[in-house]
Formats: C-alpha cells, sequence, structure tokens
C-alpha cells in the first residue's frame, strides 16, 4: 500500500477545499454531503407501506376518507356500479350520440356474432346470446365509456380450439356445449378474482410484443379456417396449423369446391374491403364499414333465397333459435373431470380475453383523456362471464372493430351497450327466422374482412427497430400460431417474455463512467464518446436491483471491466488502476445475496491491493483526507432509502466504514485523486 506524507495530505486538502468551493460555499471551506440515512422505522409499518403501495397504489379507498355513512355507502355503490355516478349528468344531447353509436354497432355486431359462434364450434344463437346479456351487465358496471361488447374472433378460435380438444363438438354436442358454459364460468371468475384482488399487472407479463405476433398469427389461422365455408368444403380438417389446413383445402379442389359459394364469397369479400377502404379514406363514412356486413348478409340471404341456390351446393345457416337466452345455470359443471377442464381452459380464455378489453380500453381512454380503471374493468369483464355463463352466453369481451366504430359514431357512454344489446334482443325475437337462408360464404367473408385488422405490420417493423428480442417474441409467437396451434402460440408468447424477464433481471447492464469535459458530470462512455476516463480510476455503474438472481454476475462483471481495463493499460505502458468506484444511483434494492456479493467484492480487490470508491454517500472529505493511507478496501456511495437501510441493518456500511461512502463520483475521485481531476 503506498503511503502519502504530510506534506501531499496538505496539498490534497487544499485541492479539496478548492473544489468544494464551487459548489457554493465560502472560497476555503468544503461542501460536504453525506448520504441520508433514514431514522429506523416500524418493520410493521414498513411492511404494511409496502404492501399497500404494490396492491393498492392507487389509493382506492380515498374517496371515503372522512366521510359519513350513508355517503360510503353511496361511494361504494358508485365504485361497484359506474353508471350510478355518471347517470347523473346524462342528458339527451349524449343519448343521441349513443343511439347512433349502438344501431350502428348492432348492424356489424349480428352478423360477426353468427361467423364467430361457428369459430368456437357453436350455433349461430349463441354468439347473438352473448351479445345480449354480457353488454348490459357491463354497461352497468364498467368504467369505459367506448368499449363494444360482444364474441370476438381470437377468443372464439382460441375457446373452440381448446374445447374441442377435450370433447368432440360433432359427436358429443351437448356434452361441448356444458363444457363451454363451464369454460366461460371460470373465464369470469377468473377476471373478477383478478380484479378484486387488483392483480392487473399480471396480464403485463404477455408483452406488447407477443401479443402483436399471437393477434397476427391468430388473424391467419381464422382466416384459413374460413376457407371451408369460403370455398364451400364439407369435408374440412380440424387442426388449425397452416399445413394441415392448406392440405386440406387442396384435397378438396377437384371435387369439394362450390363454384356458387366462391363467386358470392369473393364478390362480397370484394365489397366489404371496398368499404373498409371507403372508410379509412374518409373518417366521416365510418357507417360505410360499419353497415356493409349486414347489407351483404341481406342482399346475398336473398339472392339464395331467389336463386335457390341452397339447392346447388350453397352451404346455408339453415336455422337459429328464436327467443333470448335461456338459462343454462343446470348445464355447468361444478364437479367431476369436466370440472377442472373447464377451469384449465377458462383461465387461459379468460386472460386473453381480459388482455384484448384492457388494452382496447386504454387506447380509447387515451384518446378521449379520461381515467380508466383496470381493476374495476377487469370485475366488470368477470361479472359478466359469470352470469352470461349462466344465460347460455360463451366469453365476451371488448371487441377492437366493434369499438372503434363505436367510437367513430360519437358514443358518449356504455349505454351504446344497452342499446345495442336491445337491437340483439329484438334480432332473437323476431328476425332469427330470416336468416335461415344466409350462405356460410358470406359468413366466412365477414369475418375474413374483420380479422384483417389483427394484423398490424406497421407495428411489427417498430418492434423490429426498436427491440430485436421483442420482435423475436412477436414473430415467436406469430409462427407459433400459424404453424402449430393457438395454444402453443400463446405459449411460446408467454415463454418468450417471461425469457425476456428473466435475461434482464439476471444479467444487468453496466457501464464504465468517464467526465465530460469541462464539468463533474460523469456518464457512460460508449454514449458519450467525449467523456474521459480518470486516470488510475476505473467508474463502473450498476443499472439494476442486485439480487440473489444477478449478484455473482454484477460481481464477476465489475472484476472482468476491472481486469480488460488493467490489460489496456499495460499494454500502453500508463499507470494502473490505483481505485474503483461503483456507481450505484441506479441501484433500486439489494437482498442477503447482493450484499454477499459486495463482501466478496470487497475481498478481491484487496487481494488487488485495489480500492473501491462506491458512488453512494458524499462522505466527510476531511476525515478521509487524515487517513493514514489512500488506498481503501471498499467505498459505497448515494444508495437510495431501501438500499442504505440493508446495508446499516447488515452492518456492511459499519464494516467498510462510513465514510467510505460517497454522494457524487465527482466528491469519490476529487478526494481519491485530485490532481487527476485537475488535469482532464
Amino acid at each position: 500500500m503506498a503511503h502519502h506524507t504530510d506534506e501531499e495530505l496538505e496539498t490534497k486538502e487544499i485541492d479539496t477545499r478548492s473544489f468544494s468551493s464551487s459548489q457554493g460555499q465560502g472560497t476555503n471551506v468544503p461542501y460536504i454531503h453525506k448520504v441520508g440515512v433514514p431514522p429506523k422505522q416500524d418493520l410493521f409499518k414498513e411492511f404494511t407501506r409496502g404492501a399497500k403501495e404494490t396492491f393498492l397504489s392507487d389509493d382506492p379507498l380515498r374517496h371515503f376518507k372522512g366521510q359519513s355513512g350513508s355517503r360510503k355507502f353511496i361511494l361504494g355503490l358508485q365504485a361497484v356500479f359506474p353508471i350510478l355516478e355518471w347517470s347523473q349528468s346524462y342528458n339527451l344531447t349524449k343519448f343521441r350520440g349513443d343511439l347512433i353509436a349502438g344501431l350502428t354497432i348492432a348492424s356489424l355486431c349480428i352478423p360477426q356474432d353468427i361467423g364467430y359462434a361457428k369459430l368456437a364450434n357453436l350455433k349461430p344463437q349463441y354468439g347473438l346470446y352473448s351479445s345480449f346479456v354480457p353488454p348490459l351487465i357491463y354497461a352497468f358496471m364498467g368504467s369505459s365509456r367506448d368499449i363494444a361488447i360482444g364474441p370476438v374472433a381470437v377468443v372464439s378460435l382460441l375457446l373452440g380450439t381448446l374445447l374441442q380438444n377435450e370433447i368432440d363438438p360433432t359427436k358429443n354436442p351437448a356434452e361441448y356445449l356444458r363444457l363451454a358454459f363451464t369454460a366461460t364460468f371460470f373465464a369470469g371468475i377468473t377476471q373478477v378474482t383478478l380484479g378484486f384482488l387488483r392483480l392487473g399487472f399480471l396480464i403485463d407479463f404477455l408483452s406488447h410484443a407477443a401479443v402483436v405476433g399471437f393477434m397476427a398469427g391468430a388473424a391467419i389461422t381464422i382466416g384459413l379456417q374460413q376457407l371451408k365455408g369460403f370455398l364451400g368444403i364439407t369435408n374440412f380438417t380440424k387442426k388449425t396449423d397452416i399445413v394441415s389446413v392448406m392440405k386440406s383445402v387442396f384435397a378438396s379442389a377437384h371435387h369439394g369446391w362450390n363454384w356458387q359459394t366462391i363467386l358470392i364469397g369473393a364478390s362480397f369479400l370484394g365489397f366489404l374491403l371496398f368499404a373498409k377502404y371507403i372508410g379509412k379514406k374518409n373518417r366521416k363514412l365510418f357507417w360505410v364499414p360499419a353497415i356493409a356486413p349486414l347489407i351483404s348478409v341481406v342482399l346475398s340471404t336473398i339472392f339464395v333465397y331467389i336463386t335457390h341456390a341452397d339447392k346447388e351446393g350453397v352451404q346455408i345457416v339453415n336455422h337459429i333459435a328464436k327467443g333470448i337466452n335461456p338459462s343454462s345455470v343446470n348445464k355447468i359443471y361444478f364437479t367431476g373431470e369436466n370440472l377442472l377442464k373447464g377451469f384449465r381452459i377458462g383461465v387461459v380464455a379468460g386472460i386473453i380475453a381480459l388482455t384484448e378489453a384492457v388494452a382496447i380500453g386504454r387506447t380509447f381512454a387515451a384518446m378521449k383523456d379520461y381515467q380508466l380503471d383496470g381493476n374495476k374493468e377487469m370485475v366488470a369483464l368477470g361479472a359478466m362471464n359469470v352470469v352470461g355463463s349462466m344465460t347460455s352466453c360463451y366469453v365476451a369481451t371488448g371487441s377492437f372493430s366493434r369499438s372503434a366504430v363505436n367510437y367513430m359514431a360519437g358514443c358518449q357512454t356504455a349505454v351504446s351497450n344497452i342499446v345495442m344489446s336491445f337491437v340483439v334482443f329484438l334480432t332473437l325475437e323476431f328476425l332469427t327466422p330470416l336468416f335461415k337462408y344466409t350462405p356460410n360464404a358470406i359468413l366466412s367473408a365477414v369475418i375474413i374482412s374483420a380479422v384483417l385488422g389483427l394484423i398490424d405490420i406497421e407495428a411489427a417493423v417498430l418492434i423490429w427497430k426498436i427491440d430485436k428480442f421483442d420482435f423475436i417474441a412477436c414473430m415467436g409467437a406469430f409462427f407459433g400460431v400459424v404453424f402449430a396451434s393457438v395454444e402453443i402460440g400463446l405459449l411460446i408468447a408467454v415463454s418468450i417474455s417471461f425469457a425476456k424477464i428473466l435475461l434482464q433481471v439476471t444479467r444487468p447492464r453496466t457501464a464504465i463512467l468517464g467526465r465530460i469535459p469541462r464539468t463533474k458530470v460523469y456518464r457512460n462512455i460508449q454514449q458519450y464518446p467525449e467523456a474521459t476516463k480518470v486516470p488510475g480510476v476505473l467508474i463502473v455503474r450498476v443499472d439494476s436491483a442486485i439480487y440473489f438472481s444477478n449478484s455473482n454476475y454484477i460481481k464477476e462483471r465489475i472484476l472482468r471491466w476491472l481486469t480488460d481495463e488493467e490489460e489496456l493499460l499495460k499494454a500502453a505502458y500508463l499507470p494502473k488502476i490505483q481505485f474503483l468506484i461503483v456507481e450505484m444511483s441506479p441501484v433500486t434494492d439489494i437482498d442477503t445475496s447482493g450484499i454477499r456479493a459486495l463482501e466478496e467484492l470487497h475481498r478481491s480487490l484487496q487481494k488487488r491491493d485495489v480500492e473501491i470508491l462506491n458512488k453512494n454517500y458524499e462522505t466527510m472529505v476531511l476525515s478521509m483526507i487524515h487517513t493514514s493511507s489512500c488506498f481503501f478496501s471498499l467505498f459505497l456511495a448515494n444508495p437510495g432509502q431501501v438500499v442504505i437501510d440493508k446495508l446499516f441493518a447488515s452492518d456492511f456500511a459499519n464494516s467498510i466504514g462510513e465514510n467510505k461512502i460517497f454522494l457524487t463520483v465527482a466528491d469519490a475521485v476529487l478526494t481519491c485523486a485530485p490532481k487527476a481531476v485537475e488535469e482532464v
């Protein structure tokens, strides 16, 4: 260890005073900061505060503070049923907007519901049932003004795929239907539970990139599934992967295709796509693509009825049960093996439905600049699916296409869902016989035109530009759905999302810092090439909390930085490194493994005869100046409240000395190498 003479220490003290005076104090008075050490807190209170911040970060009970008992009761009702709050200011002007929006989305939802029910391997009326009861429940309990509720393509396909893996819908239609209601029940229970326990953050583990890929893959899969109705094929594979579907399509090319069906499907698909183009070119004509599906259904039904095309092999809907939702409480499995099957399917379908609905709700809430309570949304969506499972509905959620139309039609509140529900009610009561001659080809065309919007190429390109790992997650989910199955694609999406989290947690970034010229600011030398290293000092920043999962990596990475720098200096015949400063301001937390890693790092540096200055305290400069040696085993600096509490609780801060913790890198460098600072 090198030692300094009294003359050198005196010179060092003068340099320190001169540097410190630039921070705002007298010319010869040092300006010294110490990292604040918070007073000891009651452990129970600290735990309670942390739990409250984690699970009740928005302080949902703040409105109840200081209120009378009756007022609290009213606020409680309004919290469960937001309609009781906003209905007080409802007026005729708002109703006019909701009426137009409700009628518009009803014209879109009726043909979509019939088609989506087929995706779930259910009879057409179940799609209409799911657009009658659930929207009514949501209108009373939901907090979004713009979401339009009903069956959606992705969830319908997912549910149908998972259900048919358990029960054949053709051989056992009654058991299949019961399992569908059971899955819907548990989907609702899952959503309510997540909302009630305020665990909505769990759905964020399915990253945006994975969702983009999953949705695009599902759109391709759904489109391929529609080739059965679009081409008039009778014998079609039950598998959803692209290879099996295309084999089935080409195997039926010589004897299974029906040219009349293809003509109807292609003609109206062209009409639907043209209508969507008109709507995109002129936002005022949003109603054109909204009513185009219903117009297509009406015209194609009339055409088939007049020409008797069903006699020529054109497949038609045939029969849709008349009347509103019958009770299905007694059809839900509450015991037996099918209970577990329904639970498993329901959890998956419920989370996917929740992810889509919350994403849609947040999007339109941001566009209209109002707050959306995610936990209330989960409870509302869950409640409507629980009630729906008891009234012959399958999983419903927010539909992006309908919500977009609802928004552009000028909806003001959730009353638009009530209007839509009323129109569906009239359809079930009086109009379902009119759909008898509706060709399946037109339903396929409606679904194909609807799911094309799920393929977001621009989002995929943007993901590629921003984060290559996210792009891998996006493509993994996409190809998993297209070439394997919906559930495999979903599994890949979740797995890659978790893999990214684990990779970021276990391999955090570290950086070497240099001094920006003519400042006391130290920044990453890769980001700021003009930043210069301080001779004899290595400054390393850790950009992560230090946990058991990454503590060993961080320790080894710091030692590698040190070794690499020493080799470079040796090759250039420059003085070796005498000081190591670890910048810890980004370290938000540390556990026992992290503290143990610091201890091991300290011992390793002692063996190397290197001093570590860890930037977390701007320690008392004068006290360090008067120490007998310039070399110290380890210095810590500027830890946050949580970190410094743990450092003192473990006695680690005391073992290395409180005077070895600095507030800024500048003060640490000044203390160790004041002459080097002047030269830089």
